[in-house]
């Protein structure tokens, strides 16, 4: 089974690489697999990449679920 999990686009830089902040933590991935996405766009994360561009509502609830199951410990 495969996790990802929601981040919101900070920036994007070089190589269409994005800064994400995922509940208060900056990552870096890739936005090769969804080169429509902006900055303040939620997108899930997994393996460095962002895979799919989500909205808002759909973000939160998810990381609220992963709250539930210890999966993520940062306040949403």
């Amino acid at each position: 089974m495969c996790l990802a999990i929601p981040a919101q686009i900070v920036s994007i830089g070089e190589l269409n690489m994005a800064e994400v902040d995922i509940v208060g933590v900056t990552r870096h991935v890739s936005l090769e697999m969804v080169p429509e996405a902006k900055p303040g766009d939620y997108v899930l994360v997994h393996a460095g990449f962002a895979i799919q561009v989500v909205d808002e509502e759909y973000a939160n609830e998810t990381l609220e679920y992963l709250k539930q199951l210890s999966i993520v410990e940062t306040e949403v």
